[in-house]
């Protein structure tokens, strides 16, 4: 569901009005580069989840790619903060992007203005409003991930993502919710847009940044939650084999969440739902994004708190 406003270099417009122009660099070579952010709706209002994080990966994506950023991280946290008061947010999705815009043709597009926009959507569950609850059924797909000397997978660059759309395609042709891509070796990396975790014996499996891994600002959250629940984590390349024998499974992602996965190539995860570790990171994860926990590592930045004073 659209909101009213959006804003666009240092200025609010209307969203109907926030239009970009046929030449835009980003249009034809996929020169941008983007941040998924939540905002969720606490006792104290809204609450914007790790908004320096994703803000400081906004910005070495912008490096990554020799974007020239116009404006400070402080500008775009607090631009971030002003849409969501603007446009009456008690939780919402919000989406930073970066892109070189109108200008000449050509893939050297460094001389192209750079624009930057800031959007703010109500959107609900990414992978669908029952996958949190009871998990979702992907596939291996038959797309590989990028190789670390073809594209850069620390950074969300938009034109990277052409990779993402043929994952998710391919599994949504072939009846599955979404796809997991293997990397250039031949392991497992990731979903299309979502980081992966795989529990065996009790002891929790994750791709390493080896894998062309984006390092998920969730999956760094739940790394934090299974220290803080005593959990064994293991960094080490995972076969594809593994997940068939796997007793549980998740994705995690700023749009998907803390999403279980109940089968992989039609074969069932452990028991075909939520397993106990899973459950466990699921409810701490919530409780804390919803301010029923006390926010003991500092995620969270309060809309309300952080209105300006008059005559600011």
């Amino acid at each position: 569901m659209p909101a009213e406003w959006i804003w666009r270099n240092g200025n609010f417009v209307k969203w109907e009005d926030a239009t970009v122009h046929v030449t835009a660099h980003a249009l034809h070579y996929g020169s941008s580069v983007f941040e998924g952010i939540r905002a969720y709706a606490t006792p104290e209002g809204p609450a914007v989840f790790r908004l320096q994080p994703h803000t400081r990966r906004l910005f070495n994506s912008a490096k990554i790619a020799r974007i020239e950023m116009p404006f400070s991280e402080d500008e775009v946290n607090a631009a971030i903060l002003e849409t969501i008061r603007r446009n009456g947010h008690e939780s919402c999705y919000v989406r930073p992007l970066v892109f070189r815009g109108a200008g000449r043709l050509g893939v050297e597009g460094r001389k192209n203005p750079t624009e930057t926009i800031i959007l703010t959507m109500e959107w609900g569950r990414y992978l669908g409003n029952e996958a949190i609850e009871q998990g979702v059924d992907v596939q291996v797909s038959s797309w590989r991930r990028i190789a670390p000397d073809t594209f850069a997978s620390m950074s969300k660059i938009g034109g990277q993502y052409v990779n993402s759309q043929f994952v998710t395609m391919e599994a949504t042709d072939n009846g599955f919710t979404e796809g997991i891509a293997l990397d250039f070796n031949g392991y497992v990396s990731e979903g299309a847009g979502e980081n992966i975790f795989v529990i065996v014996d009790g002891v929790v499996y994750t791709p390493g940044a080896w894998s062309s891994i984006l390092l998920g600002i969730t999956r760094d959250t739940v790394l934090t939650l299974l220290n803080d629940l005593g959990y064994e984590v293991r960094y080490e390349p995972i076969a594809r084999d593994m997940l068939y024998v796997a007793d549980e499974m998740f994705f995690t992602g700023t749009a998907a969440e803390v999403t279980p996965i109940r089968s992989v190539d039609r074969i069932t995860v452990g028991a075909g739902k939520p397993g106990p570790i899973t459950r466990a990171v699921q409810e701490e994860f919530f409780a804390i994004t919803s301010g029923q926990k006390p926010d003991r590592h500092g995620w969270l930045t309060y809309v309300r708190q952080s209105e300006p004073a008059a005559g600011d």
